[in-house]
């Protein structure tokens, strides 16, 4: 069986250290980043089962990272985090974090609640693969779309947006939840970006601006996908 990859987010290279020994003797395949930037990279290209992420990072707070995660995954996720009370840790639980820990930390209860997760991951989150509305069906391991029953060429960011559309169908999706999942954090003021990409996306959906049957704009707002109208 593969390891599974765990991702460490924390801008201190000792608890990288701390960490990575402990998870490596432990038979899991450790991945690391000192940045929302350099995690969302890691993410990307390596897919981790699971992410351990501190709140305090260099370009931003760690919980922009778990709305991104959300937008478009149920990875589970671990919050380090100095912050003990209360309201702070139901506000991590709500916007999306399985678990926490509050620092410092022993290693041995962080391996637990890593295994926990994991077990949780294997018994009750199996891959989605397919993602189904009404008229739209996206397959994700092979970034293919079929409209209607016929399949449609999108490029990547084309399939990037309407698989983050298709993971909550009907729910808004903010703008600049899209740009910074698709185009990188430091395009989040980049709108015209997505009005390009909509505007090309609604010709293949043989969808019209002027009455939006597939993707809902919400000016100055985000997204939301119609197919089931």
């Amino acid at each position: 069986m593969t390891p599974y990859k765990i991702l460490v987010i924390d801008d201190e290279p000792q608890i990288h250290t701390f960490i990575r020994i402990s998870l490596v003797a432990e038979g899991f395949t450790y991945l690391g980043a000192q940045s929302i930037a350099a995690a969302k990279q890691v993410i990307q290209q390596d897919a981790p089962h699971l992410l351990i992420l501190d709140l305090g990072l260099p370009d931003g707070d760690g919980m922009d990272l778990v709305n991104l995660v959300r937008a478009t995954s149920n990875t589970p996720i671990l919050i380090l985090t100095a912050r003990d009370e209360e309201d702070e840790k139901i506000r991590l639980l709500e916007a999306g974090a399985n678990d926490y820990l509050s620092k410092p930390f022993g290693i041995r209860e962080l391996i637990v609640r890593v295994k926990v997760l994991l077990r949780d991951l294997v018994n009750t989150h199996l891959p989605t693969d397919i993602l189904e509305t009404k008229d739209i069906k996206l397959e994700i391991s092979t970034n293919q779309v079929w409209f209607q029953g016929v399949p449609l060429a999108l490029t990547k960011k084309e399939f990037a947006f309407l698989r983050m559309l298709m993971t909550t169908p009907g729910k808004l999706v903010m703008q600049e939840d899209l740009l910074a999942n698709i185009w990188g954090v430091t395009h989040t003021q980049d709108s015209h970006y997505l009005r390009i990409l909509v505007s090309q996306l609604r010709k293949k959906f043989n969808d019209n601006a002027n009455d939006q049957r597939v993707i809902k704009t919400e000016a100055g707002l985000g997204y939301r996908l119609l197919s089931d109208r």
